[in-house]
């Protein structure tokens, strides 16, 4: 991930780009190919980015140059994170997982 983000609620285009060693072209693409990647804007027009905006950047930097994917696969991969999340936190397999842990954690006691 990125290191030394600035303690600042928004950052400029230019701040992002030299952040992330990306060109200002390439972050203005990727608003187009990315609905989650949507930076304010200023009323005179710039682009103001949170920092939530630039880990973002950095995930989608991740997959498209290191892991070598294409847009839209990074695109399923990101939107599958999100899936998985809710999916992961609800439902009737979170309750037989709670209830294994609690099975192995009474075990664990009775054994001492």
């Amino acid at each position: 991930m990125i290191t030394g983000i600035p303690d600042k609620h928004y950052l400029r285009i230019g701040e992002v780009s030299a952040l992330t060693g990306l060109p200002t072209s390439v972050l203005r693409f990727w608003e187009t190919e990315f609905s989650s990647l949507a930076p304010k804007k200023s009323s005179s027009g710039q682009r103001l980015y949170t920092r939530k905006d630039v880990e973002l950047l950095a995930q989608i930097k991740e997959l498209l140059y290191a892991e070598k994917l294409t847009i839209e696969g990074a695109r399923q991969r990101l939107e599958g994170k999100k899936k998985y999340r809710k999916t992961d936190l609800s439902g009737e397999a979170l309750a037989a997982l709670l209830h294994e842990v609690k099975l192995e954690l009474t075990s664990l006691r009775d054994q001492l």
